[in-house]
């Protein structure tokens, strides 16, 4: 019975020391976002909360919390109601299998990219549940541009990954990590880095391929409907998407925790250090993409995803495939 107990009181301690950083990240990611697109737009941005507007997110996060929560009375409520709550889940469960350093991840599995892979295509239920039961027009169109666009990425995504697994020889994440000891797999394979990024982007739903939320046409897309503590699990869900899918470039593409130089001041400096600065340099390129590009037509956005990045992801995977066959024939 206490041997129970100590096993179900360090699953738990486990899970606080992943989701309260994560959360704190989310919320500083918001303001990283605001400050740096302030920056852009020549502007100050949040300032008047706390030191250089630092309490700003926690200001705009108590304000959702006690905002009063309104059930459209044609909504399906129950459905309504767990929509954001299963796609902040899915957010968050999806992280358990991310290596922050040598030996520092929730749970080492072998097949930790098809868990990745598995958990993070559930997020379109989320999204469909919610613009359907919110009976708008504005959300279910919203819902059904976010699917239709998750789904014609994902397909690119799986392709690119595929070339990552091919190089690596491991499904586990902590080993495609230390298969790029002697080089980051973003040298010689930067177009599928390129792919990857902005898939990502169509994948989060961020600009320039915003078009769920495109508040010309759509109001604010599926969370159109969604005020208070509902409003704030998509947005929560939204914004751990981003940094999942900069660590899981990091991991692929730019050598996990692992420092740029082999050199001994470099690697004196702990891994979770190298792998957070990566991290947050993808984010950076997330926040600088929406400042400086214009929405995509959604004509474009398809013809980009099924017409160019899937044939080319299709070509190289077939290329590194007869390249490694070859290579392994001649030696």
């Amino acid at each position: 019975m206490i041997s129970s107990l100590i096993i179900l009181l360090n699953i738990i301690l486990k899970s606080l020391a992943l989701i309260v950083p994560l959360l704190i990240g989310v919320a500083y990611l918001t303001l990283l976002e605001r400050k740096v697109m302030a920056s852009m737009h020549q502007r100050r941005g949040p300032n008047v909360v706390g030191l250089f507007g630092m309490l700003q997110p926690f200001a705009d996060g108590l304000k959702l919390f006690v905002k009063e929560t309104i059930l459209p009375s044609s909504a399906n409520t129950l459905i309504f109601i767990l929509a954001p709550i299963i796609t902040f889940l899915i957010s968050l469960v999806v992280w358990a299998v991310v290596p922050f350093d040598e030996n520092i991840v929730f749970v080492d599995i072998n097949v930790g990219v098809l868990y990745i892979l598995a958990i993070s295509s559930l997020g379109v239920y989320g999204i469909i549940t919610s613009g359907w039961s919110s009976n708008s027009k504005w959300s279910f169109l919203g819902a059904l541009r976010s699917a239709a666009q998750m789904i014609s990425y994902e397909v690119s995504i799986g392709l690119i990954i595929l070339c990552v697994l091919l190089c690596s020889g491991s499904l586990n994440l902590s080993d495609i990590v230390d298969s790029q000891r002697k080089v980051w797999y973003i040298f010689p394979l930067f177009p599928l880095f390129v792919m990857f990024f902005i898939s990502g982007l169509a994948e989060t739903n961020r600009a320039p391929f915003d078009l769920p939320e495109a508040e010309a046409e759509l109001v604010s897309g599926y969370s159109t409907e969604y005020s208070a503590m509902g409003f704030a699990l998509f947005f929560l869900g939204e914004y751990a998407n981003m940094i999942l899918m900069s660590t899981t470039v990091t991991i692929y593409f730019l050598g996990g925790w692992l420092s740029p130089v082999d050199l001994v001041p470099f690697n004196m400096i702990p891994g979770f250090f190298w792998f957070g600065l990566k991290t947050t340099s993808i984010l950076f390129l997330f926040v600088w993409v929406r400042a400086a590009y214009p929405r995509y037509r959604y004509d474009q956005l398809m013809r980009l995803g099924w017409k160019i990045f899937l044939p080319f992801s299709l070509g190289w995977l077939f290329f590194i495939s007869g390249l490694l066959l070859g290579l392994d024939w001649l030696l």
